[in-house]
């Protein structure tokens, strides 16, 4: 077996720098100091992914705007785009398809190909892998690295070895040369907190761990330790999932308010505009949910969320937001309240109408899927702000306001990095 593991370099921050110069920017956002993260104009979220001149600042992913500004002043900051993210994955994921049957798209920004056989039509593994590098290059506008293996997890690894835009391979006859002297916080599947244990224990690198005893490590790290044990000795049994098997995990949208918010009624016009934001690209994505999650977050940073399973799918604007206030309000603790969350799971792309005697009715469920197709073609010709639900008019929020906040996701495993 061989396998390709097809990754883009930096892939939010790439995918924004290849829209805008496409666009006309004179600026190459991968060339200087930048980030993608957050809302930049009132300084709320977090870093998302940075450029390498970020980097050299001190500038990390997962940190604060705030924390990041301070570092770097002259930090260029730009909000993620989801839509723009999706697009380039899926041209990615067309590019890819064309030299296999077997691909799976692992995460957003990563796809598995297995290129067992194909040698006869593209050649050796190696020259399909810089072809489809450079094509990705050239025709996309950004780069990835390709990784070479005998299985998924070998593919990978040989991927994270140098960046960007470099093809490298493990073979089984190359992991004690390239993966053994890695730390063993490299390998997948090592945490923060798994590497903290393997080093109280003096296994340092991925070698350590390959010839340290599995019964021991089992006894240590239960499953995980075998798990781990087999990684480092380049052992993946996984198989390839296609099709319909790999799909969005969630669709999302948090926002961070500018002031606390203790009022009910208020807290419920900022849960509408989440569930406006996630309706709608629920339904672009031609999908149906059956799960349903709230996020609630105070002004002590404290944050807890709720969900419920629904025994029927959705992808009504009406049907998310009632259950959503509903979730609110069996575990809004009554604290101030300064970040709220709505996402949704449980994706089918079928017409499926599973009933329940307390449920919404079929006819106004159509009724309901109506009216936002209608709205949805509106906003999609005249803009998002065209038409709006009379609950704004207060001024509280903007519509879809939460779609340029700091939570905006469509979430497949993977992320920016």
């Amino acid at each position: 077996m061989t396998v390709l593991h097809i990754d883009a370099n930096s892939a939010y921050l790439s995918w924004t720098a290849a829209w805008l110069i496409e666009n006309g920017e004179s600026i190459d956002l991968r060339s200087v100091p930048s980030a993608i993260g957050g809302n930049p104009k009132n300084r709320h979220g977090i870093i998302l992914a940075k450029s390498i001149p970020a980097k050299k600042y001190g500038v990390k992913t997962g940190q604060s705007i705030m924390e990041a500004l301070s570092q770097c002043p002259k930090l260029l900051i730009y909000p993620p785009d989801y839509d723009l993210y999706m697009g380039c994955s899926e041209a990615m994921l067309s590019i890819i398809s064309e030299y296999s049957s077997v691909v799976e798209r692992y995460s957003v920004d990563e796809c598995f190909l297995d290129c067992t056989g194909s040698e006869r039509i593209y050649g050796n593994p190696l020259d399909v892998a810089d072809e489809i590098r450079n094509r990705i290059r050239e025709e996309l506008g950004f780069t990835v690295n390709v990784g070479i293996g005998p299985n998924k997890l070998l593919a990978k690894m040989a991927g994270e070895l140098e960046k960007p835009d470099k093809t490298h391979s493990i073979f089984y006859d190359e992991v004690k040369e390239k993966l053994w002297p890695l730390p063993v916080s490299e390998l997948f599947m090592v945490g923060r907190a798994t590497t903290r244990k393997l080093n109280r224990i003096n296994i340092k690198t991925i070698g350590d761990l390959a010839n340290m005893d599995k019964a021991y490590l089992k006894a240590i790290l239960k499953s995980h330790g075998a798990l781990i044990w087999n990684y480092a000795n380049g052992i993946d049994d996984s198989r390839f999932l296609r099709g319909d098997e790999v799909m969005q995990k969630g669709i999302g949208n948090s926002m961070t308010i500018k002031y606390d918010v203790y009022d009910k009624k208020e807290a419920y016009v900022y849960m509408l505009s989440l569930c406006e934001r996630v309706g709608l690209r629920l339904r672009k994505h031609g999908f149906k949910a059956s799960l349903v999650r709230v996020r609630v977050r105070s002004s002590d940073l404290n944050g807890y969320t709720h969900q419920l399973k629904l025994n029927f799918y959705t992808n009504t604007t009406s049907e998310i937001y009632m259950y959503a206030c509903n979730l609110f309000d069996e575990c809004w603790r009554g604290e101030h309240i300064r970040q709220l969350g709505v996402s949704v799971g449980g994706f089918t792309r079928e017409n499926i109408y599973q009933m329940s005697f307390f449920d919404m009715s079929l006819g106004e469920r159509r009724q309901n899927e109506k009216m936002d197709s209608a709205v949805d073609a509106i906003r999609n010709r005249f803009g998002e702000t065209s038409i709006y639900r009379g609950t704004f008019a207060n001024g509280i929020i903007k519509p879809l306001e939460g779609g340029t906040n700091n939570g905006n996701f469509i979430s497949m495993g993977g992320h920016g990095k």
